[in-house]
């Protein structure tokens, strides 16, 4: 083989060379990417000459893919794609895990640089394992035995007082079915078994905590994923694919480029169900996604 793995931070990503992701990849190398996945959390890929049909492709050697997303709409003609676009509103400018409102979020996320702006519009991705390993002993031992429910009700991007009708519009398309899931704090990777901090944007509560003092714990948590050593900060070019680890990462769209035209393409791996540190799994409240991705028996 002819793959070249250069790692970029001491904590999370590697540049990926010697990979054609226009063509099938062959046993070796789809084993050596898992296994570079699974080390480094997230890997950057030269992708010319890759359209919607060969980003799924690709995506395809990780495991079955999601649809789009279980209430925003897909690329016209590609129901598993998702468009992130500049034009369809607000950048995600929050940090979270893909999808944690659902009982099975995907396992890994891959996006395609369609427009790049001409300065600013980077994508943050932090590893929710290192934050984990920094920890302190008394906090790790409290974040072992914490679950979380994780939500898509609310506004994480917009003050209410600041919604205008076309965010109002698309606050109620992302809110059409209204999810609620309960979570480990520390998910259990199933192919590793390292831990790492299953919170982000999308989790709310701490089960058995009023809103007020699961803030505050979440907020104390976060603040060790968020930190800069922990963080990939990836700096979009044309004709680029980012892959990276849902299950042990978060992410962050930075609004940093005045308006200007970004347009990536989001295709993503139908993952289990989290699993904390005591073997139980995480549960449904409220929402059916079987549409977007089903449970594995």
């Amino acid at each position: 083989m002819s793959i070249q793995i250069h790692k970029v931070t001491a904590n999370i990503g590697a540049r990926v060379e010697g990979v054609d992701l226009t063509r099938p990849l062959d046993q070796e190398t789809s084993t050596a990417l898992r296994e570079a996945l699974n080390a480094h959390k997230a890997l950057v890929f030269d992708a010319e000459g890759l359209d919607d049909a060969g980003q799924q492709a690709f995506v395809r050697h990780f495991g079955d893919i999601t649809t789009a997303h279980p209430t925003v709409s897909a690329v016209d003609g590609a129901p598993n794609v998702l468009p992130v676009d500049s034009e369809g509103g607000r950048a995600a400018n929050h940090w979270h895990t893909d999808v944690t409102f659902v009982l099975n979020p995907p396992q890994a996320t891959s996006l395609r640089s369609i427009t790049v702006p001409p300065y600013g519009g980077e994508t943050l991705i932090a590893s929710s394992a290192a934050a984990y390993r920094n920890l302190p002993d008394s906090l790790r031992g409290l974040a072992d035995t914490l679950w979380a429910e994780h939500t898509n009700d609310y506004d994480y991007a917009v003050p209410e007082e600041d919604v205008d009708e076309e965010q109002s519009a698309r606050r109620a398309q992302f809110t059409s079915i209204k999810y609620r899931t309960v979570h480990p704090v520390v998910r259990v990777h199933p192919l590793t078994g390292e831990r790492g901090l299953f919170i982000g944007g999308f989790a709310q509560r701490i089960v058995g905590l009023s809103a007020g003092e699961s803030r505050k714990i979440l907020d104390l948590l976060q603040a060790y994923v968020t930190r800069p050593e922990n963080i990939l900060r990836h700096r979009w070019s044309p004709n680029q694919l980012v892959l990276f680890d849902n299950r042990i990462t978060q992410h962050y769209a930075v609004d940093n480029y005045d308006g200007l035209p970004r347009r990536l393409h989001r295709v993503t791996v139908a993952g289990d169900v989290p699993v904390g540190v005591e073997g139980k799994e995480s549960y449904v409240i409220e929402g059916d996604a079987s549409h977007y991705t089903p449970v594995a028996a």
